[in-house]
């Protein structure tokens, strides 16, 4: 299979399709909840049916996917791609946002998959506890966060799939399987990362610590050549930092530093960092947007749910009229990653994108992890909705970056031939043998995971 198949196939913009009588379920108990056109968050995938369920309980859940031939979960809609879609039935997490009780001793929680992080972490901070880090967007559902290793950015944070503990899943079967790191570390390692591909996450558990206070600052225009210098020292240089450009000039537009905030100490920053200035007000990742959606900067202490993430809450970010790519590389390689966009790719970015983001992401052992066994840096890019364009600059832009050994979000538009694709992770057969124990007739594999794990 071709990178212009595969790139079709994980960003075109899908069509509804009637349900096949193999593939439908009985819904008497009317646990359809729509029955419509459904949209992904950027309206740039239309999924492939209206048959989405919305389950409270396991017990509903179950008797959903014993009745289905074919479906696939869906959480908040944050992917850019298909890897969530399903011809046949959806089958919505957004039934499952229980909170359990905060276990003193273990430091852990146990969550439905379904929570947004904004709704979870008021919660947590209120009881005097904390996650390690959150994405960009606090919108997001736990259970899909975790399933397609979405990420915050610091050198010795891990991506958000790293603070689980332990996970429910109701598999193809029907049952419900525990993924235990403490029972049996080597299949939990293969299930966190799993791409929705194993069942249905109904419960996860947390890793929490206690609850800190932030604060973030801004800087504007950063020398590009700081960067082959002290790359290790400019990302290190607080909790969470993440560099924002938009490859048009010599200089980084943006780099947002957020510190752990310490008792008694002052609010104020160096005027000057590795050459960039200390911004004078609250400003968007993109310059001339408003800041008014995005969280306080200039210091001000606050909890770090309403640091961590850029962008607050109770505020959609954008329209969601974009698409996103993002590719991690070994942050040894970072540098020289970057420079080689900043080279080969500048003029036809001017047209295309919004804003580019890096970030660092610790290394971990999770199999599908797009950091699995190296500290990484993500090179993440907003782009605008021009499709054909879009598929166009990926298949050159992962050409470029691939003597860095790039490895694509899953959740984001790519255009990656399946086999290269699987090349870049070690434990992908592993992976394979766990999706065909928990779910042999492949309830939850869609045409997308097809390809993922098939194709060529």
């Amino acid at each position: 299979m071709n990178k212009r198949s595969f790139l079709k196939l994980s960003t075109a913009m899908l069509t509804g399709a009637a349900l096949s009588p193999l593939s439908s379920c009985n819904n008497s108990k009317n646990e359809t909840i729509e029955d419509t056109v459904i949209r992904n968050w950027a309206g740039n995938i239309t999924y492939s049916t209206g048959n989405i369920f919305e389950p409270k309980s396991n017990d509903e859940a179950r008797d959903i996917i014993k009745k289905c031939t074919k479906l696939r979960a869906l959480g908040t809609r944050h992917c850019f791609n298909t890897i969530a879609d399903s011809d046949a039935n959806l089958i919505s997490t957004r039934g499952f946002v229980h909170i359990g009780s905060i276990d003193p001793n273990t430091a852990t929680i146990s969550v439905g998959g379904g929570i947004r992080y904004g709704d979870l972490c008021t919660f947590l901070y209120e009881k005097g506890f904390a996650l390690h880090n959150l994405a960009s967007l606090p919108h997001i559902s736990v259970a899909g966060a975790v399933a397609t290793a979405t990420h915050g950015s610091g050198v010795t944070n891990g991506n958000l799939s790293t603070a689980v503990d332990e996970i429910e899943i109701l598999t193809g079967a029907g049952e419900l399987k525990i993924f235990s790191k403490n029972v049996d570390p080597d299949e939990f390692a293969g299930a966190i990362v799993n791409l929705g591909s194993l069942g249905v996450a109904t419960t996860v558990k947390l890793k929490l610590l206690p609850a800190f206070n932030v604060r973030q600052w801004v800087y504007l225009g950063l020398p590009m050549k700081q960067l082959e210098e002290h790359f290790d020292e400019i990302v290190a240089a607080g909790y969470s930092v993440s560099l924002f450009t938009d490859w048009q000039s010599e200089n980084v537009n943006q780099v947002w530093i957020k510190k752990i905030a310490k008792e008694g100490e002052p609010s104020d920053a160096p005027s000057e960092f590795f050459g960039a200035k200390l911004a004078d007000r609250d400003v968007h990742p993109i310059i001339s947007v408003s800041a008014e959606n995005c969280t306080p900067q200039m210091g001000v202490a606050g909890p770090w749910y309403e640091r961590l993430p850029h962008f607050k809450m109770n505020f959609t970010p954008s329209s969601g009229e974009e698409l996103q790519a993002e590719y991690f590389v070994p942050r040894d390689k970072a540098v020289e990653a970057i420079f080689a966009v900043a080279k080969n790719h500048k003029e036809e970015l001017k047209s295309l994108l919004f804003i580019t983001e890096i970030r660092t992401i610790a290394a971990d052992d999770l199999w599908l992890s797009t950091a699995y066994g190296r500290d990484s840096v993500a090179i993440h890019f907003t782009l605008k909705q021009d499709t054909a364009g879009v598929a166009a600059f990926l298949p050159r832009l992962e050409d470029t970056l691939k003597p860095f050994d790039a490895r694509p979000h899953w959740g984001k538009q790519f255009a990656m031939r399946p086999s290269e694709l699987r090349s870049r992770y070690e434990k992908f057969d592993q992976f394979k043998a766990l999706v065909a124990k928990y779910d042999p007739e492949g309830k939850f594999r869609n045409e997308f995971m097809d390809h993922v794990l098939s194709g060529a």
